[in-house]
């Protein structure tokens, strides 16, 4: 998806890999904020990483074990969780589901 684009449609767009067991579609973006819809197969793990950016994530699908700076909690569809920059955070996926993450400022390495 480009910059001059308004709308996303999933339908028109590819999935790309982001990990065994994982997937990704850019949404849409701008320098400020980029939304980002994650597939994860049942056992894929998002290892524990941190960046500069702000991340909200709301679980659009699934069931997910997320830790943030130690903690681990089970999410749900409809549940949410907030990063703050520089926080050590990973996901493991329960059962098949989507991640909708929102980043800010944009991640420039997700488009390299």
């Amino acid at each position: 998806m480009t910059k001059r684009k308004h709308f996303f449609k999933e339908a028109e767009n590819g999935w790309e890999p982001a990990g065994e067991g994982i997937s990704r579609q850019i949404t849409g973006y701008n320098p400020q904020l980029m939304i980002v819809k994650v597939k994860f197969e049942k056992g894929a793990v998002g290892d524990v990483h941190d960046h500069l950016h702000s991340q909200g994530t709301v679980v659009a699908s699934g069931k997910f074990r997320i830790t943030i700076d130690g903690i681990s909690e089970v999410l749900e569809s409809g549940d949410a969780f907030f990063v703050p920059p520089r926080a050590k955070h990973g996901a493991e996926c329960l059962e098949k589901g989507i991640l909708i993450d929102s980043f800010s400022p944009v991640r420039e390495d997700f488009l390299k």
